[in-house]
């Protein structure tokens, strides 16, 4: 095992596909010379040169366009989101078409593409660039969507996200590119696309989250642990779609409580769904109604201390644990 950033290990990832498989290559603004916008494809360019690592004009729509081309003749692209928001631009080719050609193909057409990059507030640069679509994506048959938090997580979805015949959303957040945790250094390393991940094992409720706010979730259920004996259970979703429904429905069946921590907005959110599986499938075993905590349902706000508040934060997540027990602060 070797510690490593969360921006190592996908490099890592980028570098063992690229000499595994000659169909492997990245695609984005500013990935080949310049290393990449966040230096997660540093150094590559060089290694691999022009045909691995390509410069893209600014311009989604096109260079999606052209991934989902190659991909159709066999290729296997990576394209690089500057920010996941800027995929609006190019939405028709992204959702639209990637997610269709294999069903109105009937199968003879796959498309094994990987769309990445951010995706997420806290960064303070605005209500355009700090989008969390991974609702969106998931509501279109034919995308798969993972959101890995830690560095072992992003190398193994990712080689398995470039190795899967399905165009891939992967969603990264810029606030983990540095954060650091223990990576395999096995080059088959792989973790399955629609697999869940727990985190931390708890009794009392389940607290089921993605992306950064699982972070937040740990540090909610040390506290609780520590300040109130609470034994709360950390689910990391991994993935959205496909989402691990047994998983989800395994620790709340132990727990009786749930609890739905996101960075997403709450209306239509990736909570909605998972709120509804609960309740047609362990109702029964509810203790206590399923609670949501999600971002607050308003743009991306600029001011750093008002974004921070809007966000899910962990003093948040200890509140309604507290209150779903309860138990007095």
């Amino acid at each position: 095992m070797a510690l490593i950033t969360y921006r190592q290990a996908l490099k890592d990832a980028f570098s063992e596909e690229i000499e595994r498989d000659e169909n492997v290559f990245i695609m984005g603004e500013e990935v080949a010379q310049y290393n990449g916008a966040y230096k997660v494809t540093e150094g590559l360019w060089e290694k691999y040169g022009d045909k691995r690592l390509v410069d893209a004009p600014i311009s989604e729509a096109g260079f999606i366009g052209l991934g989902i081309g190659a991909a159709m003749m066999g290729l296997r692209p990576v394209i690089e989101m500057m920010f996941f928001s800027f995929v609006y631009v190019a939405w028709d080719q992204a959702v639209n078409n990637a997610s269709s050609l294999r069903y109105m193909s009937g199968g003879l057409l796959n498309v094994p593409l990987v769309i990445r990059g951010p995706a997420n507030g806290g960064t303070n640069v605005g209500a355009t660039h700090s989008h969390t679509p991974e609702n969106l994506v998931a509501n279109f048959p034919g995308l798969k969507c993972v959101v890995p938090v830690t560095a072992a997580d992003a190398k193994g979805l990712m080689k398995s996200a470039i190795r899967d015949n399905d165009p891939v959303f992967f969603m990264e957040s810029t606030i983990l590119y540095g954060e650091e945790s223990e990576v395999p250094e096995d080059p088959d390393f792989l973790i399955p696309l629609g697999k869940a991940d727990v985190k931390r094992e708890g009794t009392d409720l389940s607290i089921i989250a993605h992306g950064r706010s699982v972070l937040m979730a740990l540090a909610a259920a040390k506290e609780l642990k520590k300040k109130h004996n609470i034994d709360a259970e950390v689910v990391d979703l991994r993935s959205i779609r496909p989402l691990d429904e047994e998983a989800i429905l395994k620790s709340v069946k132990k727990t009786n409580r749930a609890l739905l921590v996101e960075e997403n907005k709450p209306y239509c959110g990736i909570g909605s769904q998972i709120s509804h599986l609960i309740q047609r499938r362990a109702f029964d075993y509810l203790d206590a109604p399923v609670h949501r905590i999600s971002a607050v349902d308003a743009p991306a706000i600029y001011s750093p201390p008002l974004e921070k508040a809007q966000l899910p934060e962990t003093r948040v997540i200890v509140r309604e644990a507290l209150d779903m027990l309860n138990v007095k602060a």
